[in-house]
């Protein structure tokens, strides 16, 4: 935090902590090696059974692999610290990574479709039903241990890439169960149209899959405020110090797994410099402590100095913030 003499005050972190780096790699390589395994075994399955379903699931977890080297990629870019050319870190280096798994996962839903829709045409119908059963029963087992792994460290460093790549292998789950309700329903119900229909329905799933996970990705690149819920809270914390008299101009961001807030504070006019720091102190030290991997940027104003778009203190602290001097 530069010295009183400053005309905003800003707390920067630390570095993304090691901790959270090696955990959100590690969920990457586990990503990697799902899929290197369960593409071998998906090529000699859509062989032998020539299944459209298990070709459409094939092509997923072909973008699985792609998709989960550029969360790799994207993670350790993401826990680089701040240059002098990326004064704000590189955490939307995830988000970049989480809109190219997508770009992947609309091109597989519009190729499978194709295919099957094509297949439907023709009336192909697939062989060797076992083969492809079994094969889709292990990548279940297996897909499960991933996703189990995922989910604990997204607990741990709310990654981005690692988020898009759970969900993108959660639908897995349903891909495989679709590719074996296919094949039990042609082999064994003999309904001819069942393999080419579930492809249909496996690349719509696909595309509503790739349209939610391009919507928080969205809002990272594009500097998307906070939602409501989360500025209130912030709010509230900023209102408990007792020598605050407004805030406004806040403004939010999130890049990767760190947040961005700026904001001026209106204090009394007759304060010194050394004091007026010490309640920006007071006030970095209660964000910090509800909010981690936070950048605060802080601009002090005396009170009753109203911005060019006239925005007064009330506007913005919290109606019902207890002990706030905005709300006398």
């Amino acid at each position: 935090m530069p010295g009183p003499g400053g005309a905003a005050l800003c707390c920067i972190p630390d570095a993304p902590m090691t901790a959270s780096s090696t955990l959100n790699r590690s969920a990457a390589i586990a990503s990697i090696s799902v899929a290197l395994f369960l593409v071998a075994l998906k090529i000699w399955a859509a062989w032998t059974t020539g299944s459209t379903a298990m070709l459409g699931s094939l092509a997923d977890t072909a973008l699985d692999l792609i998709a989960s080297l550029a969360t790799l990629a994207g993670v350790w870019i993401a826990a680089q610290p701040a240059d002098e050319k990326h004064r704000f870190g590189h955490g939307k280096a995830e988000a970049i990574a989480a809109m190219f798994q997508v770009v992947l996962i609309s091109i597989s839903a519009l190729g499978i479709a194709a295919h099957a829709i094509e297949r439907l045409i023709v009336g192909a119908r697939p062989e060797a039903a076992v083969n492809g059963i079994g094969v889709s029963l292990v990548a279940i087992l297996v897909t499960l241990g991933l996703l189990i792994w995922q989910r604990h460290v997204i607990a741990r460093t709310g990654s981005l890439a690692i988020e898009t790549d759970h969900a993108h292998y959660q639908s897995d789950l349903f891909l495989n169960l679709a590719v074996i309700a296919a094949l039990a329903l042609d082999r064994y119900a003999g309904f001819a149209g069942a393999d080419p229909l579930f492809g249909i329905a496996i690349a719509a799933w696909l595309g509503r899959g790739a349209w939610k996970a391009s919507q928080r990705a969205i809002d990272q690149l594009m500097d998307h405020e906070w939602p409501e819920e989360k500025k209130a809270l912030l709010l509230d914390a900023i209102a408990r110090n007792p020598d605050l008299r407004g805030v406004h101009d806040l403004r939010t961001r999130t890049s990767g797994n760190r947040d961005f807030v700026q904001f001026h504070v209106w204090v009394d006019p007759n304060m010194t410099v050394q004091e007026a720091h010490t309640v920006m102190d007071d006030i970095e030290d209660r964000l910090l402590a509800e909010f981690p991997d936070i950048e605060i940027l802080i601009h002090p104003d005396p009170e009753g100095l109203v911005d060019e778009e006239g925005m007064a203190a009330e506007d913005v602290l919290p109606a019902d913030a207890a002990g706030s001097p905005a709300n006398p």
